[in-house]
């Protein structure tokens, strides 16, 4: 008998779904511009691929800097603040 993944995401995609509205993607989404010390919220979309990690599902944080097609953001948490590399595809305007 074989030994069960213990991935990252194992078990959690029920909770990433979205049944209450389909996940479409248009270009809009792929290709949003924000400026240093805008706020943002932190919302997977589309698939599996370079979504941040699901504990910062709907956190608000700060962009700080862009890096490369991605956005280092700020999130305050827990009373500690974590610095995530997160794509403008899973980021919206708070």
């Amino acid at each position: 008998m074989s030994k069960r993944s213990q991935g990252l995401l194992v078990g959690k995609t029920r909770h990433l779904a979205r049944h209450h509205k389909p996940s479409t993607l248009n270009t809009n989404d792929i290709i949003k511009q924000f400026s240093i010390g805008d706020k943002v919220c932190i919302v997977p979309k589309g698939g599996m691929h370079n979504i941040p990690h699901p504990r910062y599902k709907g956190r608000t944080g700060t962009v700080v800097e862009k890096r490369g097609s991605a956005y280092v953001v700020k999130v305050r948490i827990m009373g500690a603040e974590r610095t995530l590399i997160v794509p403008s595809l899973h980021l919206d305007k708070a």
